[in-house]
């Protein structure tokens, strides 16, 4: 067991679940400032000011601590062993238990886990990772981002077919429609709406957890501040009290596409804590 990998991890999973990256922190800051909803400015002030408290702590931003989702960049002049991805996992692990994270993991056979007859795992190690992810990168560098995907917005997110009609405009419409929809149903406003576009259900969610990783609040595209733009004009606002911020901002990436009537899109309604996620280099 190489135990830097481990540490490194763990110690990555837990700053994942416990710290607002600084762009995500200025864009709380001027969602504050913009604010004329006297309530709405309230929700965002506490929230900013619970994730300064959860960061000084390392103590979860929120009671739901998520799910790992795990995407792995490598290098042209670097490789992965198995042994490395078993260190990675362990790393999870132990993360999950210094966190802590909710133990959520249900036991059993197929249909136990299905119907969670099997009961819960009380340790927090117990809440397995999703898939790894893997993407090439043209830095000489093997890099861990970890994401704690929450499940209020896999309730509310939608991945299914668009038919574009050789129209961009319908296909941005659509993601609105989904993005109002969602968004008024979650709750835990303001999201970050993550959007994904590919040729098939796997590739657009991809998609999706990809534009996590590499959004940004303070740089976006036209396309990311058209649909911010329409959803704030629902006056959903911070759980849905009404206001000028119900999404911060949209991180979205679209990938290859294919001659087809057909577009997949991939949407996810992030709470207001998330993308909770790390980067670290291993």
């Amino acid at each position: 067991m190489n135990n830097n990998i481990v540490s490194l991890v763990s110690d990555a999973l837990v700053k994942a679940g416990s710290t607002f990256r600084e762009d995500k922190k200025q864009a709380y800051r001027q969602a504050i400032e913009k604010e004329t909803n006297e309530k709405a400015k309230w929700v965002l002030q506490t929230i900013l000011d619970n994730a300064n408290v959860a960061e000084s702590n390392r103590s979860p931003l929120c009671d739901d601590t998520g799910i790992p989702h795990l995407v792995l960049e490598i290098g042209p002049n670097r490789s992965v062993s198995g042994k490395m991805l078993d260190d990675i996992r362990e790393g999870i692990r132990q993360g999950l238990r210094e966190l802590p994270g909710r133990p959520m993991g249900i036991m059993g056979d197929d249909g136990q886990r299905m119907d969670q007859s099997g009961g819960l795992d009380m340790d927090s190690a117990g809440v397995e990772p999703a898939p790894i992810l893997l993407r090439q990168c043209n830095e000489d560098v093997i890099r861990l981002h970890i994401l704690m995907f929450g499940g209020g917005p896999a309730i509310r997110g939608k991945t299914y077919r668009v038919f574009h009609k050789h129209d961009t405009k319908i296909v941005l419409d659509e993601i609105v429609n989904w993005a109002k929809e969602g968004v008024a149903q979650l709750g835990c406003t303001p999201c970050t709406l993550a959007v994904g576009v590919g040729r098939s259900h796997f590739e657009a969610a991809s998609m999706m957890l990809q534009a996590q990783v590499d959004g940004r609040y303070d740089v976006q595209s036209e396309f990311e501040k058209e649909i911010t733009r329409r959803v704030n004009e629902a006056n959903i606002g911070p759980l849905g009290l009404g206001g000028r911020t119900s999404v911060l901002a949209t991180f979205m990436k679209v990938g290859p596409q294919r001659a087809s009537g057909v577009r997949i899109v991939s949407v996810r309604p992030t709470c207001c804590f998330e993308p909770r996620i790390t980067t670290i280099e291993l």
